[in-house]
This record gives structure tokens, sequence and C-alpha cells, in this order.
């Protein structure tokens, strides 16, 4: 897991904000996904990320 900084809408301020502590898991679908918390107002913040596949 690398130390990418993500930037996803925070439903509770209404806007992007980085997110805090983000972590890359894996849902129980499959798919990739940063979990982290809202700088401000500490909110958890959910971005899903592009497949492995499609990277390479």
């Amino acid at each position: 897991m690398s130390k990418e900084e993500y930037t996803a809408y925070c439903v509770k301020c209404k806007t992007k904000r980085p997110m805090k502590d983000a972590e890359v898991v894996t849902n129980a679908q499959g798919r990739r996904q940063a979990k982290g918390e809202c700088p401000v107002c500490g909110t958890k913040m959910n971005l899903f990320l592009p497949s492995e596949k499609k990277k390479a």
C-alpha cells in the first residue's frame, strides 16, 4: 500500500478534499477503493479506484 494522496468528495462538507490517512483496500466485490477521512470534519470518505489491470 503506497502513501499516495487521494482526493474524494466529502458528503458532509459538500466539497472535494484530499483524504487523511487514506489506505487502499479491496472490497467484497473485488473492487479497489481508497478509504480515509475528511481532514476538516472527520467524516469517512471512500473513492473507487481503477483496477490494477488497466494501470499496467
